[in-house]
C-alpha cells in the first residue's frame, strides 16, 4: 500500500481519548493470599463474583500458540459483531465518511454502517462472485475507510481469488478487512499467515462456526500491534465474561476435537452437494468453501415454506443480489443431512 499512515485514519476523537482504567488493569498479579476490595465486588465466592480478566490474558496465550500471532496483535469481542462496531468507531467520522462492501455479503456491516451514521457504498460481485477489482478502486474516495471482504463469503460460501484480495489490499487507501468466520472449512490459507505484510489489514475470526461456541460469542481480530492499541482504547472494560473465557479456553485446548468435527462437516458437506445436485427442482448447486451450500431452486419461497412445514428450516436468500431463488443449506449431522434430502426428494 502507497504511503500508509494509520494516523490518517483514525478519527480526530480517539485519538485524544483516554480509555477507561479499570481495577484489574491497574492491578493485574492475581495471587493467592491477596485481599481484593479495590473494585466493589460482593465478597462471597460464587466462582463468578469476581470482574473477568479484562484482557483475556489466557485465552489470547492460546490463540497466539494456534495461530502464531503475537497476543498484542489479538483483540476479543463480544461476538464479531462487537469487533466490527469497534472498527467502524475507530475509523469512521458519523455523516462524513463510507465504506465500502461487496453484496451479497454478511448482512450486519450495512447494519452497523446505519447504526454509526456511516454511508454504505455497495459494488455488487461479480456473476461468479468474485470482487470487481476496477469498480470497488473506482468508487473509493478521499472519505472511504473501510472495505469489507468476507472470504469464504456468506451467502454465497465460495473464497475470492487471492490475487484479487491481494491488489485490493495494495491499492485501497484505506482498512481493509477480511472476515474469515468459514476459514476452517476452506482449503485456501488464512491471510493470518501474511498478516505483517499489510499495516492496513484486519482480519476477523470467530469461535462460532468450527469451534462450535455460538452460543458463548466470542469474535477474534487480528491486526497490527498498532491498529490493535487503538482499539483497545475504546471497547468496554470486561468486555468478554468469566464463562465465556473458561469455555473458549477449554475448547481452544481440544484441538483434536474440533478438527474431527471440521472433517466430519467438510465430509457431509461433500456428500449433501451431490445429493442436492439430484434433487428435481433445484437448478443450481454453488461450490462451497464454509460449512454451508447455496443452491438456485424453481421458487424459493415455494419451497422454504414447504420445508417448514416438514419441520426443517433453512434460509431463503432470494432478496439478496445474485441470488434470485437461493436458499442457503446449513451442513448438519449425518441424520440431518439424510433427513433433508429425503424431504426435498419427496416435494
Amino acid at each position: 500500500m502507497i504511503n500508509f499512515n494509520l494516523n490518517n485514519l483514525i478519527r480526530d476523537n480517539i485519538k485524544t481519548i483516554k480509555p477507561y482504567s479499570s481495577a484489574r488493569d491497574e492491578y493485574k498479579d492475581i495471587t493467592d493470599g491477596m485481599v481484593f476490595i479495590d473494585a466493589n465486588e460482593n465478597p462471597f465466592n460464587t466462582d463468578v463474583n469476581r470482574y473477568p480478566d479484562p484482557q483475556q490474558t489466557q485465552v489470547k496465550k492460546r490463540l497466539s500458540e494456534l495461530k502464531g500471532i503475537p497476543t498484542n496483535q489479538i483483540l476479543l469481542g463480544n461476538g464479531s459483531d462487537e469487533v466490527l462496531d469497534l472498527i467502524f468507531r475507530v475509523f469512521c467520522e458519523p455523516y462524513r465518511e463510507n465504506i465500502i462492501t461487496l453484496p451479497p455479503t454478511y448482512g450486519m456491516y450495512d447494519v452497523l454502517a446505519n447504526l454509526n451514521a456511516v454511508e454504505n457504498i455497495e459494488i455488487e460481485l461479480e456473476p461468479d462472485f468474485q470482487p470487481n477489482i476496477e469498480e470497488i478502486l473506482a468508487a473509493a474516495h478521499t472519505h472511504t475507510k473501510l472495505l469489507f471482504l468476507c472470504s469464504p463469503n456468506n451467502p454465497t460460501a465460495n473464497s475470492f481469488k487471492a490475487k484479487r484480495i491481494e491488489e485490493l489490499i495494495n491499492e485501497f487507501q484505506g482498512i481493509v478487512v477480511i472476515d474469515e468466520a468459514y476459514i476452517d472449512f476452506s482449503k485456501k490459507e488464512s491471510w493470518l499467515s501474511r498478516l505483517d505484510e499489510f499495516p492496513n489489514l484486519i482480519i476477523t475470526q470467530t469461535l462460532s462456526k468450527a469451534y462450535g461456541l455460538a452460543g458463548i460469542r466470542l469474535g477474534i481480530c487480528y491486526a497490527s500491534q498498532e491498529i490493535i492499541s487503538v482499539l483497545n482504547k475504546i471497547k468496554p472494560p470486561y468486555n468478554i465474561n468469566q464463562l465465556t473465557q473458561d469455555k473458549a479456553l477449554e475448547r481452544l485446548n481440544a484441538m483434536d476435537a474440533v478438527g474431527n468435527e471440521v472433517k466430519t462437516i467438510i465430509t457431509e458437506r461433500k456428500k449433501l452437494r451431490k445429493a442436492l445436485k439430484s434433487i428435481r427442482f433445484i437448478e443450481k448447486v454453488y461450490p462451497s468453501d464454509a460449512n454451508f451450500i447455496l443452491a438456485k431452486v424453481d421458487d424459493a419461497n415455494q419451497r422454504y415454506q414447504q420445508l417448514v412445514e416438514q419441520g426443517i428450516v433453512v434460509r431463503n436468500r432470494t432478496n439478496q443480489p445474485l441470488c434470485d431463488n437461493c436458499l442457503r443449506f446449513s451442513v448438519g449431522t449425518e441424520v440431518e443431512n439424510e433427513k433433508l434430502i429425503q424431504t426435498l426428494t419427496n416435494l
